[in-house]
């Protein structure tokens, strides 16, 4: 990669996912290198041992050696200080964007194409979209349904359906209560897999609530790409989450009791549903790919 880098006249590499070339390899060169999180430091047991030693391992390379680190969030920026060591230079946050032309409310059309895609009805639902792994709470999220639907049926009404979108990691929990949960007879869960990039905003723009309980992000596009979609959000208040969501989201804490509450909470009040989709679709709008591009650029002549 470097003398590519000098074959076409660059000045600097910017290597965007924690590994870079070693500084005896770069003479002339700059070096920017990207780092999306620190939970292999703050939640390690999320992450297999080799993928943490390695990640680890990188990240405090990057803090020892001469090179500009970016950060998705200050929450990310500020735990690779906490656990790595201070960095020589400040770590630039630049927070990522979403693309308004995948994320933006549904029309109704769309929604219909998605509910008989697959097999909905006229039913309602709360959507969750991301990998199935440990720090998500897939499994705490099922817990939480399950408290809701039981409260529905015994009182003669039918729970909105939890529509589960993404791939399945390595989280037993929630993998275990997938199967349970497709093993019922009267089961509102449904597990949708991996779903293709033009029905996410249908899936997440038509849900009544989108919940994000995850205990540790980088950044959390999820959260963004719901609210851009015109959804009521429901996430907590770690790591980075926060500074994404800000007064746009209803904040719970990640364990079944809680997130039954706020989704309660919400799914009761058609108002402050609708408030809280506004205001994310407003905040949402702060987010772009440009400003994103624009903090690296200033990162690029800042290294230079």
């Amino acid at each position: 990669l470097p003398p590519l880098a000098r074959r076409l006249g660059a000045r600097a590499i910017h290597s965007p996912h924690y590994t870079f070339p070693l500084a005896p390899f770069t003479r002339g060169l700059r070096r920017v290198v990207t780092v999306h999180d620190a939970t292999f430091f703050s939640d390690p047991h999320a992450h297999s041992t080799i993928k943490r030693l390695f990640f680890k391992t990188w990240i405090r390379a990057g803090v020892r050696a001469d090179v500009q680190l970016v950060a998705p969030s200050r929450a990310t920026a500020d735990e690779v200080s906490r656990y790595a060591g201070r960095p020589r230079r400040p770590i630039v946050v630049a927070y990522h964007g979403v693309d308004p032309q995948v994320f933006h409310v549904p029309s109704a059309a769309e929604l219909s194409k998605f509910r008989a895609a697959h097999e909905l009805g006229d039913a309602q639902w709360v959507a969750f979209l991301g990998t199935i792994e440990p720090r998500k709470r897939v499994g705490e999220l099922i817990r939480a349904h399950r408290v809701l639907q039981d409260e529905y049926t015994s009182r003669g009404d039918t729970a909105p359906m939890l529509l589960i979108s993404g791939q399945r990691g390595w989280d037993a929990d929630a993998a275990a209560e997938l199967d349970a949960a497709a093993a019922r007879a009267d089961g509102r869960v449904r597990e949708l897999g991996y779903l293709p990039l033009d029905e996410l905003r249908s899936s997440l723009g038509g849900a009544s609530a989108v919940v994000y309980a995850s205990i540790a992000e980088g950044f959390g596009l999820p959260v963004l790409e719901a609210m851009a979609s015109g959804a009521a959000v429901i996430t907590t208040k770690l790591s980075a989450l926060p500074e994404v969501g800000g007064d746009a989201v209803v904040y719970t804490e990640p364990n079944a009791q809680a997130i039954a509450e706020a989704l309660r909470t919400l799914l009761s009040d058609e108002s402050l549903r609708a408030r809280m989709a506004a205001a994310g679709q407003e905040r949402a709008a702060g987010f772009t790919w440009e400003a994103c591009a624009r903090t690296h650029l200033d990162a690029y002549r800042s290294t230079l």
